[in-house]
């Protein structure tokens, strides 16, 4: 039976719409704005978005433990503990995102290294609030219900308005773009460039503001204080755990369990967990297959395959359209098939597309067969991800206590991993 209305779900869904269209301008453009319009060193690009996934990486822990401290001001206590982080989360991220795609100020001709450190307190900034508002928000689905399937109903709606927001700043890129460019001259992305960005930014950044306050107002929050009850054995918690997610007929049966069986955890027990460990690098490698391929697909686009400008918006949007019909049919995969079926099927997708990256070649490929395979990796991206998400959800259970610590620890895997993924690429394979 739902526990949730259906305002409260839609309300939930687009409490994630701000950081998602800001996700989807730093790992999409970031790195061709730097190198293209910028013009930085492919390295010093390279670090920009380092520093921004450390500092990320850094918050999320810091962000976990803290939005699950119980001794909150009265302010938390009325308003959400998790609702709290997420909306000063949101106002760093509205103060400090713009900056980054406005070049350095007065700098003139300085050199790019000056530059970076001019960029590197925004970068820092942002990505404090990011992690602020990206914790909260996962942290509040074990709050919000203990139905399983309803809890992956909460990540699809989610992730539906994920791809939503890429959608959007696709679209938004491709007009702004498509208006700039305006002769043959414009075969590239360069210097000339620097105010589409611009305005990209301002118009993603109005659209997210609206969503945000759209949340505030349809989601409420309800605080759990329950005293600390120490776990003596992780061993049966570990088992539970493998057993519930390989029957997924036995749904109901589980979710009556998770709601009879709170077990109050802190770091240390999570820390002794098998499972913990075995999900924090599920999610780490899913993100870096969805982030690495968000992040390279324009240059790809650019330098490989030597497409328009418009292609850095329209093959990405063929991407997530792909991705946001894939989420529809993920909830009916995982009742009846499981977890394991359903992330199976998101990486065999997700490796074919791979596989006719490696091989595409010639003006057909170019021309119509870059489309299909888009579709193929959005579609993988998308299922690895709900899935992914779905099973973070189902380790935490109704332990709520620690729910944001859960989703800190994940994602701290997460932004670390892909940051170093990204230099080592910018610093060997320079474009």
């Amino acid at each position: 039976m739902s526990q949730l209305t259906r305002l409260s779900k839609f309300g939930y869904g687009v409490g994630h719409v701000l950081n998602d269209l800001c996700s989807s301008l730093w790992f999409t453009y970031l790195l061709i704005f730097l190198n293209k319009v910028e013009r930085f060193p492919n390295t010093l690009a390279g670090a920009v978005l380092l520093i921004g996934q450390v500092a990320d990486g850094i918050s999320t822990p810091f962000v976990g433990t803290q939005a699950d401290r119980t001794d909150d001001t009265a302010f938390c206590m009325k308003y959400g503990r998790r609702k709290t982080w997420h909306l000063a989360g949101t106002i760093f991220v509205a103060a400090a995102f713009p900056f980054i795609f406005m070049g350095c100020l007065g700098c003139g001709l300085t050199e790019a290294g000056y530059q970076v450190l001019y960029l590197a307190p925004f970068v820092v900034i942002f990505q404090f609030g990011w992690a602020a508002v990206q914790i909260s928000h996962l942290a509040l689905i074990p709050s919000l219900t203990s139905e399983p399937h309803e809890r992956t109903e909460l990540n699809a709606i989610r992730y539906a308005f994920t791809v939503f927001s890429n959608i959007t700043v696709y679209l938004i890129t491709w007009l702004a773009l498509g208006l700039q460019s305006t002769s043959a001259a414009d075969s590239v992305i360069g210097p000339d460039d620097a105010a589409t960005f611009k305005m990209i930014v301002g118009s993603v950044l109005s659209v997210g503001l609206v969503f945000s306050v759209i949340f505030h107002g349809a989601v409420k929050e309800h605080n759990y204080y329950s005293a600390y009850v120490p776990i003596t054995s992780s061993d049966d918690g570990d088992d539970d755990f493998l057993h519930s997610r390989s029957v997924s007929s036995q749904s109901s049966v589980n979710s009556q369990h998770y709601a009879a069986t709170v077990l109050h955890m802190s770091p240390i027990d999570w820390f002794k967990k098998k499972q913990f460990y075995l999900v924090a690098v599920l999610y780490m490698c899913t993100r870096l297959f969805c982030n690495l391929s968000q992040a390279y697909m324009p240059i790809y686009l650019q330098d490989t395959l030597v497409l328009s400008p418009q292609s850095v918006a329209y093959i990405p949007l063929t991407m997530y359209v792909a991705g946001f019909i894939t989420t529809t049919s993920i909830k009916p995969i995982n009742v009846r098939f499981g977890r394991k079926v359903s992330y199976l099927l998101g990486s065999l997708l997700g490796l074919s597309a791979c596989i006719w990256i490696n091989f595409g070649a010639g003006p057909v490929y170019s021309k119509y067969m870059v489309y299909p395979m888009a579709a193929l990796l959005g579609a993988g991206s998308s299922t690895m991800l709900v899935t992914s998400l779905s099973i973070t959800a189902d380790l935490i259970g109704n332990n709520v206590e620690s729910g944001a610590f859960v989703y800190g620890a994940m994602s701290f895997t997460d932004k670390l991993s892909n940051g170093v993924a990204i230099m080592i690429i910018q610093y060997f394979s320079p474009y």
